[in-house]
Formats: C-alpha cells, structure tokens, sequence
C-alpha cells in the first residue's frame, strides 16, 4: 500500500507542476487565496488513470474567483457563480474553480441550498463518496483526506463520507451515482451502503426524470455497463427508473425451456459492446446501440405464452418492444431522435433470422437496407449480439449467414450505391411523363416506381418510363 500511495503522489506532483495547474496555483497563492485540486483528478491519480477534468476549490468567493483568473486568461465564464462555480480556459484546458461550500438541502424539492463555507475539510465531507472527498492543496502539495478515500480507492469500496442515510437523504440522486461509479471504476459498494439503497429507494421517485436519464446514459456509457445494470435490478432501485429489465426474469422450470432472457439481454449488451469497439466506424461508445442491446427483448414478458406440448413463444416481441421502449425513454426524456432509433433498432433485431430459414432475393436484401436506414450498421452489431447460443453448431451457422448478408449488402451497395436507393424517376419526371400535378397521385406513382427499383434494381429511364405509362394505364 505505501508503495502504491507514494506513486501516486509522484503523479500528483506531476500533475500539480504540468499546465494549467502550476500557474493557477501560483496565482491564487500571490493573491493570498486558497487553492486545491479536488476530486476526480486527485481519485485517478490513484488509479493510474490520466486525469480529465480539472476541478479546484478555493476560500475565494466567486467575485474573487474571476479577479484572478482574469490574470491568466480573457476566457472566463460564469454560468455557474450561483453555486459558486467560475470556468475558464487557460492553455487551451477547460477548468472549473468553486468556492469552498457547506450545502444543506431542501427536504421538499432535494436541491442543494448554497451556502458558502470556509474550510476544505467541510467542503470535503459534503461530497457523494469517499473515493471523491480528496484533495491537493496547492502549491504545498498536501493530500487532504478526511474520510479515509484513499483506503477506499486501494481496497476498492464505495463508501459515503457521512452514514448514507445522511447523505441520499439529503440527494437520492447519490443512489443512482453510487450504482454508476462502481461500473465506471469496478468498485463494490460496501455493506451499509447497499442496505441504505435498497432501503431509501423509493425516495428516488422525487427526483426529476432528466437528472435519472443522464445517469443512466452516463452507466451505460461506461466500459462495463453490465455491473451497475446487474446493481440497478439487486437494489430495486431498475424497478423505478427501468422496470422492464428486471421484468425479464422470466419464470422458467425443466418442463418449459427457454432462455434466461433477464441473462441472455446482459450478454447481449457485453458483446454489443464488444462489437462496437472492434469497429473503426464507432469513434466511442454509442447510447443508442448499448440501449437498444439492453432492451431488445423488454417485448417477451406480454407476448409470453404457452403453447401445446410445453413450447414457449413470444411472438411479436419485437414490435411490441419497440412500442415499450419508445414509452419508457419518453418517460425518461430522452430525444425524439435517441427514441426513434432505439426503437427502430428493436423492431428490426429479429428481421435477419428469416435469412437463414432460406436464401433472401436481392429484392429482400434492398428492403432490408431501406428498412435499417442509418440504422444499419447498429443493426448489422444488435443481430450478431443477438447470438448467445451454447450451441456451436448453431452459432457457427448464424455467424457465417450474417457474414453472408453483409457480402451481399456491400456487393449490391457497390452495384448500385444502396444506401440512397430512389426511384429511377424523380416527381418532376413522373408529372411530366403522366401529365398530371403535384398531388396524391404523384406520391402513388413515385411507391411504385420505388418497389420496382427494390424488386429489379435500377433499370434504364426508358424501361423506367414504359413501366410507369403501363402502371398508369392498368389503374384506368
């Protein structure tokens, strides 16, 4: 253990010495201030991992805050001074610098009341967990710990610095971060602490929608999402803010067969992930792919039935599904965009399995393009993820149909530049071909000179032209 702290002080010390950190300190110490690095940087200098955001605290009040920063820099901002945050951009690095506070909160709506303290030992005890409560006085280069965050970090337990009734009590919110933080950094919670979540949860039911949705995105944005999902359901607290996952614990015994689809949709999720990592086209972690993983089957629970001879179904799961999914991420917030695409995603994730019950026409092909859209690409990693068979056999031969479908598609995108497939005729050409208007029967024209195109590929205009007046004269 000292060996691990006394590297991690010398990273620190890099830290404090490397830019924008060693001129802030040096300005708020000439200016007879205060100053300490706090929080996420000092947490993963423990963790051998680089630091991101850079967080200070200071005695100076947010007026003075700004004096001093405005020596260093004419990029200031001060969209948070309310709670005593003042932002800049010094070398090109964003930084954040607060004032030292001792909150207390308000019981009715659980927002913080913003008082203004002196000490950063109490500034420190008012944060979420004791692996957060540390700090590095600057320039003196002091490690302040007053709740024991360190043995925390190295024995890796969440834990809060007051007892957690206290501390959700006064932001249920905490809940949630808890269950987030020990995805992001692989940490348990300690006993007092899981007890006190699964015992307050209900009390997460006043916190807004919004502030439940990013932390939600901000867990499933993690590495290794599956853990805080597996502690969202143990604790309850899935059964507030995400119900349909732990709803997918189907009952199952020897006589009915089927998936533990509860298990099956963690897997999906990990090796989605996976997927998503190994591919060149995803720049970082993608919410609607990792969303439409956990809820691909959130359909089977009201489509569950029985069948003579012990066989279970779950017919129409997937557009059942999607119609759950898009009501439960409305509730949640998220954009109409985020929505549609998750949802899109989760009626579509059972169409490729008709492709290995025999061989698709190019026409099948195209529709399936058309169908995914956008979405293709998070389609083509939902169907593979899709696959947690034991069975060698049978997963050896749905990998290598989809490998089949994917040559297929990139053989005809190239052949004919699928991913915008139109009509071979535009409206201009069709009114001026059938000699109508803009109207209803445009719009007509143009569906079926679509079809035609995903039936026959592109044809030339004349074909295109002879089709269309023979259309037009079979509807009289």
């Amino acid at each position: 253990m000292q060996r691990t702290v006394q590297d991690s002080m010398v990273r620190l010390r890099e830290l404090a010495e490397s830019s924008p950190v060693a001129p802030l300190a040096t300005a708020f110490h000439a200016a007879g201030f205060e100053l300490a690095l706090v929080g996420g940087p000092v947490r993963d200098a423990f963790l051998g991992r680089p630091a991101k955001d850079l967080d200070f605290t200071t005695n100076a009040t947010p007026d003075q805050i700004l004096a001093v920063l405005r020596t260093l820099t004419k990029s200031t901002w001060d969209i948070g001074r309310d709670f005593g945050t003042i932002g800049a951009l010094i070398d090109d690095e964003q930084v954040e610098v607060t004032t030292y506070r001792s909150d207390s909160y308000d019981q009715q709506s659980r927002k913080p009341v913003v008082h203004f303290g002196d000490s950063l030992e109490v500034d420190l005890s008012r944060r979420d967990f004791t692996v957060n409560a540390l700090a590095l006085r600057l320039p003196e280069l002091v490690l302040v710990d007053p709740s024991g965050g360190v043995e925390d970090l190295l024995a890796g337990v969440l834990r809060t610095p007051s007892s957690p009734a206290i501390s959700f009590g006064d932001d249920p919110l905490r809940m949630l971060r808890a269950i987030r933080f020990s995805a992001q950094l692989g940490f348990d919670l300690d006993a007092e602490t899981m007890d006190a979540i699964s015992g307050m949860r209900s009390s997460l039911s006043i916190i807004s929608a919004e502030r439940i949705r990013d932390e939600i995105t901000k867990l499933l944005l993690t590495p290794a999402p599956r853990r805080g999902v597996e502690l969202l359901v143990e604790t309850g607290l899935a059964d507030l803010v995400l119900p349909e996952v732990p709803a997918l614990r189907l009952e199952s015994d020897e006589h009915h067969h089927h998936k533990d689809v509860y298990q099956h949709s963690l897997t999906v999720l990990d090796q989605a992930i996976e997927l998503e990592e190994s591919r060149d086209s995803f720049e970082g972690p993608d919410l609607v792919l990792r969303l439409a993983a956990l809820l691909h089957d959130i359909g089977k629970p009201a489509t569950k039935r029985l069948e003579p001879g012990g066989v279970v179904t779950f017919y129409h799961h997937d557009v059942v599904g999607s119609k759950i999914a898009k009501k439960r991420l409305r509730e949640l917030r998220y954009d109409n965009d985020t929505i549609a695409d998750v949802a899109r995603l989760i009626e579509l994730h059972l169409r490729f399995f008709g492709y290995t019950e025999g061989a698709w026409t190019d026409s099948a092909v195209r529709r399936y393009v058309r169908d995914a859209g956008p979405m293709l690409e998070r389609l083509h990693i939902l169907t593979r993820a899709d696959v947690t068979t034991r069975n060698k056999r049978k997963a050896h031969m749905l990998s290598f149909a989809y490998d089949d479908l994917e040559n297929r598609i990139a053989e005809l995108a190239e052949l004919e530049e699928m991913q915008a497939v139109r009509p071979d005729l535009d409206g201009e050409q069709i009114m001026a071909i059938l000699g109508i208007t803009p109207g209803r029967e445009v719009g007509e024209a143009y569906r079926f000179l679509l079809e035609l195109r995903l039936d026959e590929g592109p044809l030339p205009e004349d074909e295109a032209t002879k089709r269309l007046q023979q259309w037009w004269a079979d509807r009289g």
